[in-house]
């Protein structure tokens, strides 16, 4: 076994929503906690690849406080008080700075690897080979690392990464300046981007040591430092739930990226070589499911007739679904719900659930 470092945390940012995964995925069971390709949930996977970095007394967990329980469940290795329950959706800065906080009251000044609940990254190997790149680099250093994915077409559903020059190459980890982040673009900015060579997409992972990060969101994010550091400091005592509760109450959400890595000037990126999905909705599916001789990509017992290039997902493996004369439809059956639509208006289906959920 692989000798893993004492001075590592890995926390794990399990607070998404992920509608566009209706009907399999509710307010009551986020993407993260669904199992999607038969075996394990997105977040046992991406336990699995902490601890493959650190021991499981080293891995956090912050979740919204609904869903703890699910994650004692799920991750039964995992100790109790190293789950974190968020007492409402503060965005990924509110995560972050918590965790830091945490990790200077329970471990010193350890570096923290940020990862993500709800991505599937393969193969675990080379992705531990990236991390640890960039950890060595962070131990010593005062930078904040970030993961960037070579992207493969235009995506319009990621935020991008503008690279500089190549400022390490660790056994082919390349590790180069970050000269910016870009929002979510439209189609010819994307396409742009893709052709330049010069930009990654942004995987949402970082790495860096605690005081680092802590610096950063204390010169960027006072209010966070403040109210978060105090929640902090009552850690596994009868006043933490108040003061958690109180100190959430009183931030305005915002991403980690938009308020403190976009303003930092110490930030690198790892080009990444590990294949990575943020599983954004069903149509990303096709290329974990089995497909049949017709075209259709299928969970379940599927029976056609002149029906081609559909996905078809059954939460009980069991079920039989006929389909006749139809092709490019996404159809998914999870309990009493069912889902039909076309495979040009899957992103429609958080309007949707939005428009709706106050039916739920």
């Amino acid at each position: 076994m692989k000798k893993k470092s004492p001075d590592m945390v890995a926390v794990i940012m399990a607070g998404g929503v992920g509608t566009r995964f209706w009907p399999l995925s509710t307010s009551k069971i986020p993407k993260q906690f669904l199992d999607l390709f038969g075996d394990s949930t997105l977040l046992q996977l991406s336990f699995h690849r902490a601890c493959k970095l650190v021991p499981p007394e080293r891995v956090l967990v912050l979740t919204n406080v609904a869903h703890v329980e699910t994650v004692k469940k799920q991750l039964p290795r995992l100790p109790v008080e190293n789950i974190i329950g968020e007492p409402v959706r503060c965005d990924t800065a509110a995560a972050v700075s918590l965790a830091a906080a945490l990790c200077r009251k329970r471990f010193g000044n350890p570096v923290m690897i940020m990862l993500t609940a709800d991505h599937l990254i393969e193969p675990a190997e080379v992705f531990r080979q990236a991390v640890l790149s960039a950890v060595a680099v962070a131990r010593k250093k005062d930078v904040l690392y970030t993961f960037g994915i070579p992207p493969d077409f235009p995506a319009t559903g990621y935020g991008y990464l503008e690279v500089g020059r190549k400022v390490a190459d660790d056994n082919g980890v390349e590790h180069f300046e970050l000269l910016s982040f870009k929002e979510k673009p439209d189609f010819e900015t994307a396409l742009r981007y893709v052709k330049s060579q010069k930009y990654y997409w942004n995987s949402g992972m970082f790495v860096w040591a605690t005081d680092a990060i802590l610096k950063q969101i204390q010169r960027h994010l006072p209010a966070h430092f403040k109210e978060l550091s105090r929640v902090a400091a009552l850690d596994r005592t009868a006043e933490w739930d108040d003061a958690i509760s109180a100190a959430f109450r009183r931030l305005n959400p915002i991403s980690i990226d938009f308020a403190v890595m976009e303003k930092a000037s110490n930030i690198r990126c790892v080009a990444s070589k590990f294949s990575w999905s943020d599983v954004g909705g069903w149509l990303a599916l096709k290329d974990h499911l089995p497909r049949d001789r017709a075209g259709n990509w299928c969970r379940g017992r599927t029976i056609t007739l002149d029906a081609t290039d559909n996905l078809i997902f059954c939460q009980d493996p069991s079920e039989t679904v006929m389909l006749i004369g139809i092709k490019d439809l996404v159809i998914v059956r999870a309990g009493n719900r069912s889902l039909i639509v076309h495979k040009d208006r899957t992103e429609d289906i958080k309007k949707l659930v939005a428009s709706t959920e106050n039916q739920e």
